[in-house]
């Protein structure tokens, strides 16, 4: 068995859960992925964030963690990518500083988007806008699981190119586990 294929069934088998769940849309599902169970393993984390880091295409400036799962992703991909991170609230802080995009200021950073679970795009959507109003540009988005929905075309559609760990299927797309920049 591949490093790859080793990796993505380790993550299969910590994430798989069998009990109902329901989708934002109201649909129940009876098995879901549960992406805090990966996150809460430090080891796997570890793995899962130098397995995401060789995904970065080169040219990229900044990551971006988007709330809430994806921040744990996010934070283990710069520290194996060596790349700074900023992190995307779902919506503007209401006090404080009243920031959506927390960290180093980005004007004229090439970004990656950096998520647990891409099903319908819609949060990663929202996460381009608000990095957008900060001065970045998004040019890729990096997950852990592409789940079947409208996610990657609604990305593609905004000149977004979508690589995940584990596809649809849940089969691993190819990743070299190369030396990190």
């Amino acid at each position: 068995m591949s490093i790859a294929a080793s990796l993505a069934l380790r993550i299969r088998t910590a994430a798989t859960v069998t009990a109902p769940y329901e989708l934002p849309d109201g649909t129940v599902i009876d098995e879901y992925f549960d992406e805090y169970r990966v996150a809460a393993d430090p080891a796997l984390l570890g793995e899962v964030g130098t397995a995401l880091a060789c995904l970065v295409p080169a040219g990229v400036d900044v990551l971006a963690g988007l709330e809430l799962g994806g921040v744990p992703f996010a934070l283990a991909t710069s520290a194996a990518a060596g790349l700074p991170l900023v992190l995307v609230r779902k919506i503007p802080k209401s006090y404080g500083t009243r920031r959506q995009v927390e960290g180093r200021p980005i004007g004229g950073a090439r970004v990656a988007m950096v998520d647990d679970v891409v099903r319908s795009g819609g949060q990663m959507l929202a996460a381009v806008r608000a990095l957008t109003a900060a001065g970045g540009r998004t040019t890729h988005a990096l997950a852990v699981l592409a789940r079947p929905g409208p996610g990657r075309t609604a990305l593609a559609g905004q000149g977004i190119s979508l690589r995940s760990l584990l596809t649809d299927a849940d089969q691993p797309q190819p990743v070299s586990l190369r030396a990190v920049r």
